[in-house]
């Protein structure tokens, strides 16, 4: 197991760690609810070093995007982001990412931890037009600082004005006394004013140490993944391997906002999305919430009043700020509108949920 560049950090504040997409990683501190609160309320700072960064660079780069990527790149404009995703041959999604546009030439691909190998393999073979790659995920730490306090916490440590920094775009800056620190507005809970940073390895002590000691007035505490999960759960924000995956089409998944199909734009599997777009789908992802007692989790089978299987569930909680169970799940078309009540079947049992638009939670 690799362990992050904050373990020494994460062991001295008593983290419970667990393997996690081959590293040792904090679930939580000091509870996942009370954690999911101090992020809801006021900041709250994530090691999320374990996700992988690869750099796409030459004049080939943008060519190399738009053949793997389903957003189209050339929207992009210098300091921008894209939510985006790999789609395989099979009618299926290999990874969702952000993709960042330094310059014409110059383009970082934030990926999930668990896909990093698979992704790097994924993008050598389809290099075909000769742009360069680079897997940098080895040498670059990760935080994400999340809350209603986390531009006030970061502002002390940057001469940049954070508010020049809106939603889903970034700069290079000087923080902490450190240089060329990637300063994102962008992040997994759906907190407004939120940041994650990207940095080298070697500055993870200093970074780690006047991050607390900027927040220290509003509260700030570590958090684990297992908040991560509740909060992104509560946003309605995908899961890949739980809510995508392989078998998954960005089209079923509710992403087509995600999916270009502009002219001269031939992403891999570009026909079978498209058809999907323009003559529907058999199933759709879908969140839902509990109307009785119990909480949804994965693989739990959906039914009809009747008892038909009618879908599964692909991830599911009791919301901590909502005080109610929670899921997401792909139906089959026809189940699928708004209000429409549908049977989660826990342990043997139907109980009734209803299908209800995301994102669950609105700050």
């Amino acid at each position: 197991m690799k362990n992050t560049a904050f373990i020494r950090m994460h062991e001295a504040l008593g983290a419970k760690i667990v393997p996690f997409a081959g590293f040792n990683m904090p679930i939580q501190f000091e509870g996942v609810n009370a954690e999911h609160e101090t992020v809801r309320k006021a900041v709250g700072v994530f090691d999320v070093s374990h996700m992988g960064e690869i750099w796409v660079r030459g004049p080939k780069a943008v060519e190399l995007l738009q053949k793997l990527l389903t957003n189209d790149v050339s929207k992009l404009v210098d300091g921008k982001i894209q939510y985006t995703c790999f789609t395989n041959h099979l009618g299926g999604i290999v990874d969702d990412l952000l993709l960042y546009r330094f310059d014409a030439e110059n383009y970082l691909l934030a990926i999930n931890a668990s896909n990093i190998e698979k992704d790097w393999k994924w993008m050598q073979e389809n290099n075909d037009v000769g742009a360069i790659i680079e897997n940098a995920s080895d040498t670059t730490s990760q935080l994400a600082i999340q809350g209603p306090k986390a531009m006030a916490t970061l502002q002390k440590l940057t001469n940049v004005d954070l508010t020049t920094i809106p939603y889903y775009t970034f700069k290079v800056i000087e923080f902490a006394g450190l240089k060329d620190v990637i300063m994102s507005a962008t992040g997994y809970t759906g907190e407004k004013n939120s940041y994650e940073i990207y940095f080298p390895n070697e500055y993870a002590g200093k970074i780690w140490n006047a991050v607390f000691e900027a927040g220290a007035e509003f509260g700030i505490k570590p958090i684990g993944l297992g908040a991560r999960d509740t909060l992104r759960l509560e946003m309605g924000f995908c899961l890949y391997g739980n809510d995508i995956n392989e078998t998954t089409s960005p089209i079923e998944a509710g992403l087509g906002w995600i999916t270009k199909f502009v002219e001269g734009k031939d992403f891999i599997n570009r026909a079978y999305h498209e058809n999907l777009k323009i003559n529907g789908v058999t199933r759709r992802l879908r969140g839902f919430e509990m109307i009785d007692k119990g909480i949804p989790r994965q693989h739990y089978e959906i039914c009809d009043a009747d008892g038909n299987i009618i879908g599964k569930v692909t991830s599911g909680t009791m919301s901590p700020s909502l005080k109610k169970a929670i899921g997401m799940g792909y139906l089959k078309t026809g189940f699928d509108a708004f209000g429409q009540e549908i049977y989660i079947k826990i342990r043997e049992k139907l109980l009734k949920a209803k299908v209800v638009k995301t994102p669950f939670y609105e700050g």
